[in-house]
């Protein structure tokens, strides 16, 4: 399984946990797929990623944009 899918499988148990807005906004992703964005981060920066690891980065954008956006509504939720 790709870091990827790991962060998707990490969000997925975060929601099926339930747990309501203040676990959500305490989510971090593991340390693994930190690690792994920053490596694809920066060989994004170098233009040295070949294709399948372009989608991969790409998959880890639209998760961090999920993410942002439930957060977003999280706090809204808190307040």
């Amino acid at each position: 399984m790709s870091a990827a899918q790991r962060c998707y499988v990490e969000i997925i148990d975060l929601f099926a946990r339930g747990g309501g807005a203040l676990l959500v906004l305490s989510f971090h992703p593991s340390e693994e797929s930190i690690e792994r964005v920053r490596d694809l981060l920066a060989r994004s920066k170098e233009e040295t990623l070949n294709d399948d690891e372009r989608a991969e980065f790409d998959r880890f954008i639209e998760i961090e944009r999920l993410v942002q956006l439930v957060k977003a509504r999280a706090r809204r939720l808190v307040a």
